[in-house]
């Protein structure tokens, strides 16, 4: 049995290679109790706070990887062996690349779950304060995997410093490739920090209009009235004209009425002020003129002003419905006729020759 033992295998005997794999077995296991035990630990502290950020956090260490543990117990247990130089260097490095992958990983995740949580979170209370977090995450996400790229090339042995200058020079030649996208891109970050809309509102776009659902790194996309959704490039809406009718805080209402030119002067008179009690009757519209407006080609136009105090288009439609019946139930107690189009006709009976 000792010979067995004694028996050697790439400079090292069978029992310091069973030791070796005991301390990687050993480790992972560990490894694994350690990350488990972290997520009970948090998760029993979670039940004492309000906060969501332990939450995430258990999400984070919920994306450790096996595999990457694997290499950092194999790691391990390689330092009980007695290897040539190669192997060893090959080893530490595959280590140090498993650990920044893994930190790589749950950054990324902690990322993406806080932006997550904090767009649901504003997204009832202050919608302009998600408006571009899509941007945002992705350039955190590139941001963090360009710096663990970099810090892995390090660890190689690369020359990271003539690699940035490198990447500097083809960087250019990329943007210039790729006007378009990065011209929705920084569209994306202009249109989180200008806030000319934000999620939720109702915009229009020429002759498209709808709801705003999401801002993200190249298009926005509009759910319309019809139900249909309407995805427009971001660098587009900033070079138009845009309506947003989310900023509205109140809605401005006009309307025309036409009586018959038989109706009598001091009738004609007293109609403005019939529409303005009539208006000022309603609830949540304020009066602002009444005219009689012009001698039209075959009625007298009557014009009338106001404002809705609330900017919804339904309760628009309410208070002009209403104006609309009370003009017509006052008319007929006043017996003013709405004129419609008519013609005179005039005949005359030919003279004889």
């Amino acid at each position: 049995m000792t010979e067995f033992l004694d028996t050697e295998f790439l400079g090292n005997d069978l029992a310091s290679w069973l030791i070796a794999a005991a301390i990687a077995i050993g480790t992972y296991v560990a490894l694994r109790l350690v990350v488990w035990a972290l997520q009970r630990w948090v998760l029993k502290y979670t039940q004492r706070t309000s906060s969501n950020l332990d939450n995430i956090l258990v999400g984070a260490l919920g994306r450790t990887k096996r595999g990457l543990l694997a290499v950092a117990a194999i790691f391990a247990g390689s330092l009980a062996l007695q290897l040539s130089s190669l192997p060893e260097t090959v080893l530490h490095r595959l280590a140090m690349l498993a650990l920044l992958a893994q930190v790589g990983f749950w950054s990324t995740d902690f990322v993406g779950s806080w932006i997550t949580d904090y767009r649901s979170r504003q997204l009832e209370t202050d919608p302009g304060s998600v408006t571009g977090l899509a941007a945002v995450g992705f350039m955190l996400k590139l941001a963090i995997w360009v710096v663990t790229l970099l810090l892995a090339l390090d660890n190689l042995g690369v020359n990271i410093t003539a690699l940035a200058t490198g990447l500097g020079i083809g960087g250019i030649a990329v943007a210039l490739a790729l006007q378009s996208i990065l011209g929705d891109l920084f569209a994306s970050l202009s249109i989180m920090i200008d806030k000319p809309f934000v999620i939720g509102d109702y915009v229009k776009v020429g002759e498209f209009g709808g709801n705003v659902e999401m801002v993200g790194l190249k298009t926005t996309r509009v759910r319309s009235l019809t139900g249909e959704q309407l995805i427009f490039a971001n660098s587009d809406l900033l070079r138009s004209r845009l309506q947003n009718f989310g900023r509205m805080y109140e809605r401005r209402g006009s309307f025309r009425v036409g009586i018959v030119y038989e109706t009598p002067r001091e009738v004609v008179a007293r109609v403005p002020d019939m529409i303005r009690e009539i208006v000022e009757a309603q609830d949540k519209a304020r009066f602002d003129r009444s005219h009689f407006k012009e001698l039209g080609d075959f009625a007298l136009i009557m014009e009338a002003v106001y404002h809705v105090t609330e900017p919804a288009y339904a309760t628009y439609m309410d208070i002009q419905q209403a104006i609309n019946e009370a003009i017509m139930e006052r008319f007929e107690q006043e017996g003013i006729e709405f004129a419609y189009p008519t013609q005179l006709l005039y005949t005359a009976e030919a003279k004889p020759a």
